[in-house]
Order: C-alpha cells, then structure tokens, then sequence
C-alpha cells in the first residue's frame, strides 16, 4: 500500500493496528536510520557490535501543515530490541542530538537501577553485561524536540551496573 498522508486528526473507535511482516525490521549491519523505513516498527537488533545512527532531528516548522513533502520528523518513534546478545553495540545520534530521559537496568537477581542521560550524551552503548544489552532488552527513543530524543527502556544487565549514556 502506498504512503497515505493526513492533516487532520484522526479518529478510530476500535483502535489501530500495526502488524505484519514489514512492522519488523532487523538491523544486522551498521545502520544509520530513516523515518520512512524504520520509525514506528519494531527494530530488531541482530548485529552484536552494530552501530546505529537515528536521523538528525529536523524541527522546523512546515510552510503548510497539510505540506506530505514536510522534513519535519518530531514524534518519529524508534524501538530496538535486542535479538543477539550486543558486545559492543550503540545506538546513537548524529553528535548534534542529545538524549534525555532514561532507562531502567535490571538483573537476574532482582537487584537493578536507573541512568539518566547526561545533557551532553549523545551515545547509548550495550555491551551484553555492565551496560545492558541481553537478550530481551527494550530501548525506545522518540524525537521530540530541536536536537532532543526522549528515551526510555528497560535495559537489562549482569555484574555491577553501569550508565549506557555517554559522548561521542
């Protein structure tokens, strides 16, 4: 189906969903993302060192709201999910964006803790151990602002936790 492009609000009384095989992309190379192919679908990580760039942030307002050619990509929401187990594995911005928010670490033994970013963090690096990473590990990170991605995730870990945040 092609792409459909509204400008008003839209109203479903039963919900939306999003399912089938193209809601799922696996990311098993070096990848720098895109809105079109990769916000809002399920990113499935499967490359233990890949390194993935989201796209630069783009703020500025339409000339027109109902403009289908806009740039402006606040809202594009990218969620990862860790398939194989990352060793050195980052998801990060172009170094102009910086993240806020923060994601949760947890361990098999009920022991865990929050990290928030740093104002300058710009890198979310798994490293399958202190840094987070296993099997099952949920990031989400959403752009909501000029230069700003809100994330968010439960991370999970082993050994003595460690921030995943960090700079370029």
């Amino acid at each position: 189906m092609a792409k459909s492009t509204f400008s008003g609000p839209i109203q479903s009384l039963a919900g939306f969903i999003s399912a089938g095989n193209a809601n799922v992309v696996s990311l098993t190379a070096d990848t720098t993302l895109n809105v079109n192919s990769h916000a809002g679908k399920i990113l499935t990580c499967n490359d233990a060192d890949g390194k993935f760039t989201l796209p630069t942030i783009v703020a500025t307002a339409p000339g027109s709201n109902d403009d289908p050619n806009q740039t402006n990509n606040l809202g594009a929401t990218f969620t990862f999910v860790i398939e194989t187990a990352a060793t050195d594995l980052d998801i990060k911005t172009d170094g102009t964006d910086k993240f806020v928010g923060g994601v949760l670490m947890g361990k098999s033994d009920a022991a865990g803790k929050a990290f928030f970013s740093g104002a300058s963090n710009d890198v979310i690096t798994l490293n399958g151990s202190t840094k987070g990473g296993i099997v099952g590990t949920i990031i989400k990170v959403t752009a909501i602002g000029a230069a700003k991605y809100a994330v968010e995730g439960i991370n999970l870990a082993s050994g003595t936790v460690v921030t995943p945040f960090a700079d370029a």
